[in-house]
């Protein structure tokens, strides 16, 4: 009768990856992955860095993944998570967040969806976790729309068809391989 929370290294996650097929996705198991040292981890080193999750996680049945862009969102990514019956992996990079001050309390987001977080023309780019920051400085530059995507599985299909009915092109950015 209890839920299990998981707090694993990206990359040694990807060192049980038949368990995690065969003893909880295939199964469909309520399991909440926090995944630490997601993307490029700089000091800890190759070994370390966890910039294969996003493409080994999302070709399993029953996954769900999120990209938290910032702390806050982090918090609120993690109880999103745990809110579900299925398993949903949270990843979130080494070390300090961008700075966002934590709101009080563990309110959970949307499952699934993203938001437009910079209105602009022409191109729109599609920002996986804490690419989001980079992506806002990049897009006041050029005058183009930001998406903070939140989910790499599900991706929002609704925001996406959205988007590209309004633009010309495309950008997706994202902290993995």
């Amino acid at each position: 009768g209890l839920k299990p929370v998981l707090a694993i290294y990206s990359t040694f996650l990807q060192r049980g990856y038949d368990q995690l097929i065969h003893d909880i996705a295939l199964q469909n198991l309520d399991v909440t992955f926090a995944l630490d040292r997601a993307g490029l981890v700089g000091a800890d080193g190759a070994t370390h860095a966890g910039n294969y999750d996003l493409a080994y996680l999302r070709c399993i049945p029953n996954m769900a993944i999120a990209c938290p862009a910032d702390e806050n969102e982090c918090r609120m990514l993690l109880t999103t998570a745990y809110q579900q019956d299925h398993c949903v992996a949270v990843r979130y990079p080494r070390g300090a967040g961008a700075g966002v001050a934590v709101q009080a309390g563990l309110d959970a987001l949307p499952f699934g969806k993203g938001e437009i977080r910079r209105q602009g023309k022409g191109i729109a780019i599609l920002a996986f976790g804490t690419l989001l920051y980079p992506a806002l400085e990049a897009a006041q530059a050029l005058g183009v729309t930001v998406v903070n995507m939140r989910w790499a599985k599900p991706l929002d299909t609704d925001l996406l068809t959205q988007v590209a009915l309004t633009h010309q092109a495309l950008v997706t950015v994202e902290d993995g391989c």
